[in-house]
């Protein structure tokens, strides 16, 4: 065990028995034993600066400094309902969204090739499973520059096979209370297991997965245990002989920084990349359907002024075309009576506001995504 991981498990030790004695009625004690754990959390931040632990540590600093505060300051009847345990445990719920997505694949433009993967992996196993005695990846990575459809992606999938999704932020399941990282990860495949088990195909979609499997060298006990446990439970969903329906789909913009471990259980590694010109007309269609577009907008034009930009970009480009118009009713027109509706959208409106708009993706950063894609590709 590393020094890091026996500072962080004195701390716990420390933290638990503060909240057994607070729950007592102890507040002496409590105090004392809060006063420890701070003690060593703070010796954690300063023996590694650069940890993103970190942060977490001082949340908890803080939480046992307030709730110190509290006991000297309480008489010994008061209720102690609200201790930092009642805390980390209500905190679990509020990490993952449990829902039924309504993005269809026509919500999405093109994106043909990662689309015919996720039918190989996904829809085509859960419709015929007798098809695939050698099992079906339950692993799939979507990487690429942000703003490019990979949650889209992810939520097509779950209505497609009306599965259960499980959406996730990676960085919450790191930054919560001290300790429960590991437990997080556990109950959050659990919870899918018992999804999947009763028949319901269950997805967990771990956006900026990065934040919890990328290669560490100055990683401290927290993030270990939970990414030994994330390895565990990933071998569960991977088994071949596996009879539920649970997948893990994982989106990153930085696919470089992953750990070689959890790359190989991404059975499926696909390149989620800048829109290409018949996704951007695809895409015009989308974004236009509910605006008023003058017929002298060309969107071929605009399909080659939007080259290198991403599906984010050229919707933010459609709603400043809109907010402009809207302006121009405010500054020009008379807002106040209902009747009156902005003009149409035209060719130089677009113009104008490609002037003040850039691509957010820069075309180095681009060239980094294809030759991870060219070293680690798998469709």
């Amino acid at each position: 065990m590393s020094a890091s991981e026996e500072l962080e498990k004195l701390a716990v030790k420390y933290a638990s028995e503060a909240i057994q004695l607070d729950q007592q009625g102890s507040r002496g004690l409590a105090t004392t034993k809060y006063q420890r754990a701070i003690e060593i959390l703070l010796k954690l931040c300063a023996l590694y600066p650069n940890s993103p632990q970190n942060k977490v540590y001082m949340e908890h600093v803080e939480s046992y400094k307030k709730r110190i505060e509290s006991l000297n300051g309480q008489p010994e009847s008061q209720d102690s309902s609200l201790l930092p345990s009642d805390e980390g445990k209500a905190k679990f719920d509020q990490l993952v969204l449990t829902e039924k997505p309504s993005v269809r694949w026509s919500d999405i433009a093109n994106l043909k090739e990662a689309k015919k993967a996720i039918e190989e992996s996904i829809v085509f196993p859960a419709k015929r499973p007798d098809l695939f005695p050698l099992g079906w990846p339950g692993g799939i990575l979507f990487f690429g520059p942000p703003g490019c459809g990979k949650t889209l992606l992810a939520a097509a999938i779950a209505t497609e096979i009306d599965a259960t999704f499980f959406c996730v932020d990676a960085a919450s399941i790191m930054s919560k209370w001290l300790g429960e990282s590991e437990k997080n990860v556990a109950q959050l495949f659990k919870d899918a297991r018992k999804t999947s088990t009763n028949g319901q195909p269950a997805i967990i979609f771990i956006d900026e997965i990065d934040s919890l499997v990328r290669y560490s060298i100055g990683e401290v006990g927290g993030e270990a245990r939970a990414r030994n446990q994330f390895l565990k439970e990933m071998d569960g969903i991977l088994d071949k002989n596996q009879s539920t329906y649970s997948y893990v789909i994982g989106a990153t913009n930085k696919p470089w920084v992953l750990d070689q471990p959890f790359i190989r259980r991404f059975q499926k590694r696909i390149f989620v990349p800048l829109p290409d010109a018949t996704s951007r007309s695809e895409m015009f269609k989308l974004f236009s359907k509910n605006l008023k577009i003058s017929p002298n907008v060309d969107f071929n034009e605009l399909s080659k002024m939007t080259a290198g930009y991403s599906g984010s970009d050229i919707r933010d480009i459609f709603q400043s075309a809109q907010i402009k118009v809207v302006r121009d009713l405010f500054e020009n027109g008379n807002p106040e009576d209902k009747n009156t509706a902005p003009r149409y959208i035209d060719m130089n409106d677009f113009s104008e506001i490609f002037k003040r708009r850039k691509p957010s993706i820069s075309p180095n950063i681009i060239r980094h995504y294809e030759k991870w894609f060219e070293e680690f590709k798998a469709l």
